[in-house]
């Protein structure tokens, strides 16, 4: 589990084609690897990945074809700067939102102009993402949580304040026309599966007098 803060960032060191998938190398100068071991969790543009092998500034993890076929990640180059987040502790200050490092799909940079000091950003994202995400919710990006400023039909609209820009990718990859990896709130994911009866599995068990309804939710404070 992460919550979208990046710690820091780092680049791709290499991308080796492995038995039909990928063996991805990511090097950081930044990054605190003292508490890292085989095994870990670190969010990287995102997408949680698992340690297989590490050294004093670099860590390897295999990428399925799945993962690939589902996020960015074959956007990427050697040299490429990406986001990175060890995962969270139950001691770290929870600064962003909850985030599974779970890519749900891609979205596309539509949008890129200056706003005062800000970089007002606009992401077009996958249609069947659009209902999971609201004006003023969370999102996250590349693996970085942030406020949207409005939602319209898939367009999400965003505004990156100059450390958010200096401290991750954003000044250097989210470019027009570039990709970016997207994670709606993993919160209106449950929320669709409790409340739409229709979508659960034939081997759900239903307790009727558990089921939540959008009655309940609005009888106790979900919804206005």
């Amino acid at each position: 589990m992460f919550t979208g803060i990046i710690e820091s960032v780092g680049h791709v060191k290499s991308m080796q084609p492995v038995g039909g998938d990928i063996r991805l190398t990511i090097e950081s100068d930044d990054l605190d690897f003292s508490d890292v071991k085989l095994g870990d969790s670190i969010a990287s543009n995102g997408i949680c990945l698992t340690v297989v092998a590490m050294g004093s500034n670099y860590y390897s993890v295999d990428v399925s074809r799945e993962t690939i076929a589902r996020t960015a990640l074959e956007s990427l180059k050697p040299g490429h700067i990406v986001n990175l987040e060890k995962a969270m502790l139950p001691t770290t200050r929870f600064g962003g939102h909850i985030v599974a490092g779970h890519v749900d799909g891609v979205g596309v940079i539509s949008k890129v102009e200056k706003d005062a000091r800000s970089i007002y950003i606009e992401i077009e994202i996958p249609k069947e993402l659009a209902h999971y995400t609201a004006t003023k919710g969370s999102i996250t990006v590349d693996g970085i949580s942030l406020t949207t400023n409005l939602v319209r039909d898939n367009i999400v609209s965003l505004n990156i304040i100059p450390h958010t820009a200096q401290v991750t990718n954003i000044g250097k990859h989210w470019l027009l026309g570039n990709k970016v990896n997207i994670e709606v709130d993993i919160v209106a994911r449950y929320l669709e599966r409790l409340i739409n009866k229709d979508n659960r599995s034939a081997n759900t068990i239903s307790n009727p007098q558990t089921d939540i309804t959008e009655a309940f939710l609005a009888d106790n404070g979900f919804m206005k």
